[in-house]
């Protein structure tokens, strides 16, 4: 049983799990070595110490910019035991792109591993950042923090003299930024212990369970849900070899560390899909107590090839940067049926769905997605307008329209943003990506607006078809029209052999509506 005190914060948790499994594997990096719990406990603390002997004082903001490495979980989770806040940063990211992040953040420090990122050491240089280099050879050396004189000697025991407080800012992101400029979400150890502990209990982590990291680990998505959940139960986590994904070396990894679940979004999951039809596992599919979606809708069409595909139970959730990441998630077989096309129950934290005057809809009728809970933010940072529209009726309004079935799962109709208004005819663009990914010749499809003089907005879609298939537009359009009402039908269909994507894999459907409209 976790302590009251413990579960107040996340580096509690994480030392709550060296405690109890100090010998079981916390991390390995792709077959070539492993850290063990207290190993790991020992090197974050050795870190942290450095860190604040370096003149990292509480509430400092230190960026990170790694790929997926064990030096960069070491020392995210360094800069919060030290007190500080943690920003990871993509390090595909421009020189202007990390000039924003940086001076948004107030970064004190930037580290990076002993290769560099020449993009953001530039922007650090001009902003006056301090660049901290990071590297561990091997897991049974310190790890080699370069770090220029701020503030006398090392003292590497330092951070046995102080305890972390639920209160800390832990972590400090920014939303994707699809519509305006990216807002900053701070996030305390506390909503991080809280969202860790939802994570945990609705899918039941243990110290037996082991997954692959696919994710990046500057998302939230990759970072709670992937990484800091399953450590914080005792289990473990492999990073990959290149540092990011790769369908040709994903089931090897998953098999040399008998791995139980992972999790990943849609894109990810297609693709995997793609490549066992075309060249099935020689060496057979690990034994999964369950495949993960989230950060983006899952057409049942998708999953249940997932299912059929990887003999598992695939469980959709719904999250977000300002809720540190879960709200809600579909039940494990023991706990309840999981619903194709529900993004199942709200875990850990409360959930209602709000007319524009903030009154609750009953069953079966749409509007706002609302949450409250010990997980949620408290604001954006330096954002008093968006605070003042994102907290209305004492609830976080997540922007995304949903309705509650008579079973309280949750159905998700679309992004307020992106709902299509054809003629005052409100059609949800996660509809018709669904009948589309239906079709046994689209592996990959996404519905958007478009301006129309006539309607105002009218319909159009983009599909990626199946290796070895005679797709057309018209064959799409026949289809469509069998199993969609007329107005959303898409007026026109583009067929592609890909589509934009964030960093994460995300497909927004603004940016996929520039790319095809304005193209053509």
């Amino acid at each position: 049983m976790v302590s009251h005190e413990t579960s107040l914060t996340l580096t509690g948790l994480l030392k709550k799990a060296a405690v109890s499994f100090p010998d079981k594997r916390a991390l390995s990096f792709a077959g070539k070595f492993e850290i063990s719990h207290s190993r790991l406990q020992e090197l974050i603390d050795y870190s942290a110490s450095v860190l604040r002997s370096a003149g990292v004082s509480p509430g400092d903001v230190v960026a990170l910019t790694f790929p997926n490495s064990i030096e960069l979980v070491i020392m995210f989770l360094a800069v919060i035991r030290a007190r500080g806040v943690a920003a990871p940063l993509n390090a595909a990211y421009t020189q202007e792109e990390f000039e924003f992040y940086l001076s948004d953040s107030k970064s004190k420090l930037l580290l990076t591993d002993s290769i560099g990122n020449p993009k953001a050491q530039a922007a650090a240089s001009k902003l006056g950042i301090t660049l901290v280099t990071v590297s561990l050879p091997d897991p049974t050396s310190p790890v080699h923090i370069s770090v220029p004189s701020l503030n006398g000697d090392l003292n590497h025991d330092l951070v046995k003299d102080f305890s972390n407080d639920p209160s800390d800012v832990a972590l400090f992101l920014h939303t994707s930024g699809t519509t305006s400029r990216p807002k900053g979400v701070p996030l305390t150890q506390h909503n991080l212990a809280a969202s860790v502990q939802n994570i945990m209990s609705v899918y039941r982590f243990t110290d037996s369970d082991s997954t692959v990291a696919v994710l990046p680990l500057f998302h939230v998505h990759g970072l709670l849900a992937g990484l800091l959940s399953p450590l914080s139960a005792g289990g473990s986590v492999t990073l990959p070899s290149q540092g990011r994904f790769s369908a040709s070396t994903f089931w090897a990894d998953m098999r040399a560390t008998n791995a139980t679940w992972y999790t990943a979004v849609p894109t990810l999951h297609q693709i995997l899909l793609d490549r066992h039809a075309t060249k099935p596992e020689q060496d057979g599919l690990p034994k999964l107590r369950f495949i993960r979606s989230c950060s983006a809708s899952l057409a049942p069409a998708i999953l249940e090839r997932l299912e059929s595909a990887f003999n598992a139970p695939v469980l959709e959730a719904y999250a977000m940067t300002e809720a540190s990441h879960l709200m809600c998630s579909n039940p494990l077989p023991q706990d309840g049926p999981h619903k194709p096309g529900s993004v199942g129950k709200p875990v850990g934290q409360e959930l209602a769905i709000l007319d524009d005057k903030g009154v609750p809809q009953p069953a079966g009728v749409a509007g706002e997605v609302c949450i409250r809970g010990p997980n949620v933010t408290k604001g954006y940072m330096n954002n008093p307008e968006a605070n003042e529209t994102a907290f209305l009726f004492e609830w976080f309004h997540t922007g995304d329209i949903g309705y509650l079935d008579e079973d309280g799962y949750l159905h998700l109709v679309g992004r307020i943003k992106e709902l299509i208004n054809r003629g005052g005819e409100k059609i949800s663009p996660i509809e018709v990506d669904a009948v589309l990914l239906g079709h046994p010749d689209i592996a990959q499809a996404v519905a958007f607006g478009v301006p129309d003089p006539k309607y105002g907005e009218e319909i159009n879609c983009a599909v990626i078809p199946r290796d070895g298939t005679d797709l057309t537009e018209d064959k799409v359009t026949a289809y469509c029209k069998k199993n969609l009402a007329s107005f959303k039908v898409p007026k026109r269909i583009f067929i592609t052999d890909s589509l934009p994507k964030t960093a994460t894999g995300k497909i927004q459907r603004r940016i996929v509506a520039q790319h095809f409209v304005e193209r053509n």
